[in-house]
């Protein structure tokens, strides 16, 4: 996998979980599988290559794969508005994080802690997600700049949605921080659409 090829991957994570927190936000539903590969996401370290943060295969990002096609293409009939606005909202907000060494390493030490509940209970626990989700509420919310979820009512004031929600913003961040690290700005988004496409379209026929 080239390094082009392991940015984009890590940019759909991004995609994901934006796309993952529009459905729960207008729905209240979120699939078992994508959200145990992005809460997994956070947990993995020293991977080998960037496909191994999720999971292995990048059909684990297909809905991301989506939305980021969608927002490169920039076609207003298939446009995915608030998952492309929470996806740069999540690349904001890594870039003033890295900023932070203080709160990095306090997300470093409780992650340990979550996975230490994860290998106990399972990722997708409600302990799990509750933990992940403070963590996002001590930290990431706490910077002058927050996302702000649009969608239902009742969905956005169920409890168990609003804490997959958070602990979905926060494996956006880390998606967000590796694209950052393969050297991903967001000036590609604007002038390296086609290349990006030309890349992100064999994935999406798989």
């Amino acid at each position: 996998m080239t390094r082009e090829q392991e940015r984009l991957i890590a940019l759909a994570g991004v995609f994901e979980a934006a796309a993952l927190v529009d459905r729960l936000a207008k729905t209240g539903q979120a699939q078992e599988g994508p959200l145990a590969c992005m809460l997994g996401s956070l947990l993995v370290r020293n991977p080998k290559d960037t496909l191994e943060v999720y999971g292995g295969d990048h059909l684990n990002l297909r809905d991301g794969l989506r939305a980021l096609a969608g927002a490169l293409e920039r076609n207003p009939g298939t446009l995915p508005r608030e998952s492309l606005r929470y996806a740069l909202s999540l690349l904001n907000l890594q870039r003033q994080l890295d900023k932070r060494g203080d709160m990095l390493q306090l997300i470093g030490n409780r992650l340990q802690q979550i996975d230490s509940q994860s290998q106990m209970f399972g990722i997708t626990h409600d302990n799990v997600i509750s933990a992940c989700a403070a963590l996002y509420q001590d930290t990431l919310s706490t910077f002058r700049q927050r996302i702000q979820v649009h969608g239902e009512m009742q969905h956005l004031q169920n409890s168990r949605n609003a804490e997959k929600i958070r602990a979905l913003l926060l494996a956006g961040i880390r998606s967000a921080m590796l694209w950052h690290q393969l050297g991903g700005r967001r000036w590609q988004l604007l002038f390296s659409r086609r290349k990006l496409l030309d890349q992100l379209y064999p994935l999406l026929r798989d």
